[in-house]
């Protein structure tokens, strides 16, 4: 029975050689690792089928190898996807207070956040917004209400966006 062991071994012994064989595929060595990386972890999940090819090194370099080619078909579909939309729209300048809106936002624990930008962003009521976050519309409720509460504090108590920079000149 192969045991952790045995995978750290072959792991030790075979990593390099498999980074350097997937980085001759792709070019990158940040890739390569990554896919390598991931490769492995396969391997390890599911050790004991592995261990028992006649070469698991091989085994291991044909998943990175398919990992490497599945990230370039999705990386050309992305990119087919970028030429038909076209370029991005201008965005106009955030202004002050935009800025502090945002900076507001981020004393707001994320889960509330969440709801409070899909029921004022997007408009979406509070039953719809339970049913995608998977929780009761009271708890949504509740959270909306929370998150007003603490938005309202940090905007009273935070610093204003350019005040800081007007108050280092000044």
């Amino acid at each position: 029975m192969a045991g952790h062991d045995d995978f750290d071994q072959f792991f030790m012994a075979a990593r390099r050689r498999v980074v350097g064989q997937v980085f001759a595929l792709t070019g990158d060595l940040h890739e390569a690792e990554d896919l390598v990386q991931e490769a492995f972890a396969r391997a390890a999940a599911d050790w004991r089928r592995v261990s028992a090819y006649d070469v698991p090194e091989a085994w291991v370099r044909r998943v990175a190898f398919n990992l490497a080619a599945n990230r370039r078909r999705r990386l050309a579909r992305q990119a087919r996807a970028l030429v038909r939309l076209g370029p991005p729209r201008d965005v106009p300048p955030l202004g002050v207070e935009e800025l502090a809106m945002g900076e507001a936002l981020r004393a707001v624990p994320p889960r509330q956040r969440a709801a409070l930008v899909l029921y004022h962003v997007v408009g979406l009521p509070t039953s719809e917004i339970a049913m995608e976050l998977g929780v009761p519309a009271g708890t949504v409720r509740s959270w909306l209400t929370r998150a007003r509460a603490t938005l309202a504090q940090a905007i009273s108590d935070g610093p204003k966006v350019g005040e800081e920079a007007r108050a280092a000149n000044g």
